[in-house]
């Protein structure tokens, strides 16, 4: 039986167009999908949309719109944003799907019978775009730490999950399975927060009625935050397709950004242990990026939007400069002129012109199969699966492009445009098989261009076997300087 991955993108809130911030993860999922599935993995891969809260209500008010023909009217543009980046997911949830509502019921069911759901009264500090409230330790002056915008203090009838119940468990979890959380410095912050206490959880609103009906009290509607995170296992169908379910649950990773760490490395597992539900296997939080050091989003104005990021150099261009520029974990701050000079010479220069030289000189001279002795790509493929372990996606990249140099250096060195010599052009024919192979789940429309240049399948191993010896003609321009 083929061994299987499941990994989750988040599902973004549709209250504007998707933007850089969101196609960084997704990009990111999808890299680790298609590196997956190069391995030979049954691979699944889920990302969509969390319609429900009043952060969602309140936007669809200023446009006129119910909620749900305000969504309906912003699903186009996400599906459309992840299509022109190339990523290819097997399922866009959405919260309002109607077997995802009936999980979230079936669930709190679940959590109600062993006894952990009560009535009480919520008032606090609550953040509208957050959908979420703090305290006075994490708000002091009263606003928001994301968002930077006045606090409402809110007062409602709730029930509650016995979250605090959980603290050990939490603590126990984290401590066996060190993984569980990454990178290492979001692993002791979470660690530290939960060590102070944890309260129990509110779960359910009456001050608006955009969500899933709470099954206990047909007053309440269901907290976001208890409804969204349940889209892991209703997206591989937790009620609707037993054999599914058990084939990909758990999950070997959520991909997640860093502002949305504490509901995932805390109620997400607590949720689950009182359902009686496997726990996921990873939790992979990674950095923001900023546009001059300030942090994207639709609220301070600076986002850069999908078709902007498409129109500097195309799709491929924007996957390989986000991986590349920062490592995973950490920020990274958004330049035009970075992605410009990376774009010319990381892609243009080496890449391209190496593709595009090798092509034409075969075009005029042949090729001839011999033994591979200078341009070996073990190594590198060998410390890249290493990489991929760690999500180290920019060490990926320098591995792959480390051979790329070899590869031009080797070409510099031999001149076979001089020397004819049809046994270099072979060595280093099979070269860009390698890398190229290596290098699709980043650029797999540049990939798929090179492997039909020089006919070879994309497949790990094809990297075992010689390239085929066939006709070659010279390579379409790549990539177009700006």
């Amino acid at each position: 039986m083929k061994k299987k991955f499941y990994i989750t993108a988040p599902i973004y809130y549709p209250n504007d167009v998707p933007h850089l911030g969101h196609a960084y993860t997704t990009i990111a999922a999808d890299v680790l999908a298609r590196w997956h599935k190069l391995l030979g993995k049954e691979v699944f891969f889920l990302t969509g949309t969390d319609e429900h809260g009043k952060k969602i209500a309140k936007a669809a008010e200023k446009t006129g719109k119910t909620p749900k023909q305000f969504t309906d009217s912003l699903i186009p543009e996400f599906k459309d944003a992840w299509k022109k980046l190339g990523i290819q997911y097997d399922r866009f949830i959405r919260t309002t799907d109607k077997d995802h509502e009936k999980v979230v019921q079936h669930v709190l069911e679940k959590v109600n019978k062993k006894g952990e759901i009560y009535k009480g009264e919520y008032s606090g500090l609550y953040c509208t775009d957050c959908e979420a409230y703090y305290t006075e330790k994490d708000a002091p002056d009263f606003s928001c730490p994301v968002h930077k915008k006045p606090l409402e203090n809110l007062k409602e009838e709730s029930y509650f999950f016995k979250l605090s119940k959980y603290q050990n468990f939490l603590l126990d979890l984290y401590k066996k399975n060190p993984d569980f959380i990454s990178p290492e410095s979001k692993r002791k912050e979470i660690i530290n927060r939960v060590k102070e206490g944890l309260k129990d959880l509110s779960i359910t609103r009456t001050s608006f009625d955009w969500g899933v009906p709470f099954p206990l009290d047909k007053k309440h509607y269901v907290y976001v935050w208890f409804d969204a995170l349940l889209n892991y296992i209703s997206g591989i169908g937790y009620l609707e397709n037993k054999k599914m379910f058990e084939k990909f649950w758990p999950a070997d990773v959520h991909i997640i950004g860093k502002d949305i760490i504490w509901f995932h490395a805390v109620y997400w597992p607590a949720m689950l242990k009182s359902a009686g539900i496997e726990l996921p296997k990873k939790i992979f939080a990674h950095g923001w990026w900023t546009v001059l050091n300030e942090k994207m989003g639709k609220s301070a104005g600076n986002a850069v939007k999908i078709d902007k990021l498409i129109g500097y150099a195309g799709a491929d261009s924007a996957r390989y400069f986000l991986l590349r520029a920062a490592p995973f974990g950490d920020d990274g701050d958004f330049s035009e002129k970075e992605l410009i000079n990376r774009h010319n010479n990381e892609l243009a220069n080496k890449l391209g012109n190496l593709v595009s030289r090798v092509s034409a000189l075969i075009e005029k001279y042949g090729l001839e199969k011999t033994e591979i002795k200078n341009l070996k790509i073990e190594k590198t493929k060998k410390t890249i699966e290493k990489h991929f372990e760690k999500f180290e996606f920019d060490k990926v990249l320098n591995e792959i492009f480390s051979f790329t140099d070899r590869c031009n250096e080797f070409i510099q060195n031999k001149k076979p445009w001089e020397t004819k010599d049809k046994k270099v052009l072979y060595e280093l024919a099979n070269a860009i098989k390698d890398f190229t192979i290596l290098l699709s789940p980043f650029m797999p429309e540049t990939c798929e261009k090179i492997s039909k240049t020089f006919n070879f399948k994309i497949d790990l191993k094809e990297i075992n076997k010689p390239l085929k010896v066939g006709k070659i003609k010279k390579s379409e321009i790549l990539f177009r300087k700006i």
